[in-house]
């Protein structure tokens, strides 16, 4: 039967007839996040091998369809801040998408928050680590309020009598949120409240006062706060200067008799990522604090804060570098140029084995920090050295990292990889905060100079660990002597080259002792060695790439 449709008509009939789509991969989810040697590997290395069942089962949730829409949604639909009723009584609410909340309804029941605090298992500290390389591959602005929430615990500590009320709460691992009276609560989150527009890190030069009341350990604050992340939280610790100097103090957004403390939300910030998370600038003014720690010591009581989350930004951006290798990974794989996949192609498979050498040391790095801390908590008093001076060298240095190599994972997508369906910008746009937040890489850098001056045990601790790979590759026995003579004659000025070869001659010592000897051969030849270009995807002729990306990329090669 011969057609009455004219010519348009037949066209419009057949709307996509003038392409089939072809050499394009397929989606990637669902996947899993915990496929990774080096995870589990140090997972069982650092003491929590007993998390290991929980750790594939969430990283198989991680990496399901429905997880990864959750952090797309979560991003696309941002937060709004609603200052007022519909009466014109201040509220000052964040209101957030409904992905949101069910992403930290399986953070925090999962253990990603406070439950470490709570659980007398050797290596807890480390699983919830672990957890967040593998949950952390939804999206990265959640993971926010559960680090702070981690982080507040050992802070809230000086003040006995505030964490006997609110411990069991902020380790519960039932997500419940809504403003409302804390005790009444069946969990609750923590941010905080550090620094202001005048300082930023420099937090000496905080302006917020604090005024003591008629009442023991209770005053009223009055200023501002320039960043502070988190405000839907339901307690804050907060710094002011209190008659004694600055000092650390707890803010709840409600009070124990149900009337809402003053915070008064100015703005939510525009932020270049992290977009699913909230920052917010607020202004206190008689806003009610119970006092933490003795007055003037208020540095001295968030340290153990800053050491939690300086880990967590070591952890985010081992899990960006890892789920962006994952995503890049999946895509030469599954696509096809001049003749060959692009997996196939020489020059990729080095781009990738180069990627891959990063991720693994990152990913190793933040399990052995995690180790340390872990032990720390439960009184090795030599790791706690450790995890004084290697915390600060790792913060610097793998979130340093994270967006270069954020950048050329997108790039192996191509023009693909810079779209927003792709999800990687996403992915580039959060790598530069993990460098910035907790400090700067100057800030860092100089914390590291302070600690080896400060605390005699922090360089015997770091040549201690070091040690344990002495004679194992003539390369890293080099830069080890390097370190000590650099170490020797170090300036400020040169306080990031320092903590550089901190890092590298660190990374380097674990993998010799831990990772194939593919891998680890070739992060000394590169890293330490000279061996090495200026971007990734320079590895040496004799690099067996074949063997590092196998290794590196869920399904091997």
């Amino acid at each position: 039967m011969t057609s009455t449709l004219e010519p348009a008509a037949q066209a419009s009939a057949a709307p996509y007839a003038t392409h089939d789509v072809a050499n394009q991969p397929p989606p990637l989810a669902p996947y899993d996040a915990s496929e990774d040697p080096a995870l589990l590997e140090g997972l069982r290395r650092e003491g929590a091998g007993w998390a290991e069942d929980g750790i594939r089962r969430l990283g198989l949730r991680a990496g399901s369809a429905e997880a990864q829409e959750w952090g797309e949604l979560a991003n696309r639909h941002e937060p709004e801040l609603r200052t007022h009723d519909r009466y014109g009584h201040r509220v000052d609410e964040v209101d957030f998408h409904p992905s949101w909340h069910e992403l930290m309804r399986v953070a925090v029941a999962e253990g990603l928050a406070g439950a470490p605090w709570a659980d007398d298992r050797p290596g807890a500290h480390v699983a919830r680590t672990a957890g967040g390389l593998v949950w952390g591959h939804t999206e990265a602005g959640h993971g926010c309020p559960t680090s702070m929430t981690y982080a507040a615990v050992p802070a809230l500590r000086r003040q006995p009598e505030l964490a006997k009320v609110y411990e069991p709460l902020l380790t519960s691992r039932e997500y419940d949120p809504g403003l409302r009276v804390p005790a009444g609560k069946r969990g609750l989150l923590a941010g905080m409240g550090m620094t202001e527009k005048q300082g930023g890190s420099d937090v000496r030069t905080n302006t917020t006062t604090a005024a003591p009341t008629a009442e023991p350990g209770v005053y009223t604050l009055r200023g501002h706060k320039w960043f502070t992340s988190a405000p839907m939280c339901d307690l804050f610790l907060v710094l002011a200067q209190a008659p004694g100097g600055l000092s650390c103090f707890l803010v709840p957004r409600i009070l124990p008799d149900g009337t809402r403390n003053t915070f008064r939300i100015q703005r939510l910030k525009d932020k270049l990522g992290n977009r699913s998370n909230a920052s917010s600038e607020p202004e206190f003014d008689g806003t009610v604090a119970w006092l933490v720690g003795p007055e003037g010591q208020g540095v001295k009581t968030i340290i153990e804060m800053v050491n939690c989350t300086r880990l967590d930004c070591v952890m985010a951006s081992a899990t960006l570098m890892r789920k962006t290798l994952v995503e890049a990974g999946h895509h030469v794989r599954h696509r096809s140029a001049f003749g060959a996949r692009l997996i196939d192609q020489p020059l990729m498979r080095n781009v990738l084995a180069d990627l891959a050498l990063e991720s693994e040391a990152a990913t190793t790095l933040t399990l052995r920090l995690a180790g340390a801390a872990d032990r720390a908590v439960r009184g090795d008093e030599g790791e706690r050295a450790f995890r004084r001076i290697a915390t600060a060298v790792g913060k610097y240095w793998v979130t340093k990292r994270g967006p270069a190599f954020t950048a050329e994972a997108l790039e192996c997508l191509g023009g693909n990889g810079y779209v927003e369906e792709s999800g990687m910008p996403r992915h580039y746009r959060e790598a530069p905060l993990l460098s910035i937040w907790e400090g700067s890489g100057n800030v860092n850098a100089l914390d590291v100079l302070r600690a080896l001056g400060r605390e005699p045990g922090a360089a015997d601790a770091l040549f201690g660990e070091l040690a344990l790979a002495r004679g194992a590759d003539a390369r890293l026995d080099a830069a080890v002597t390097r370190l000590k003579a650099l170490l020797a004659t170090g300036s400020p000025a040169g306080a990031r080259r320092l903590v550089e070869l901190m890092a590298l001659t660190l990374q380097a010592s674990l993998l010799v002792r831990h990772a194939p000897p593919a891998v680890a051969d070739a992060f000394c030849a590169t890293r330490l060695g000279g061996d090495w270009g200026h971007a990734f995807g320079t590895l040496p002729d004799g690099a067996d790439l074949d063997a590092i990306v196998g290794r590196g990329l869920p399904g091997g090669v």
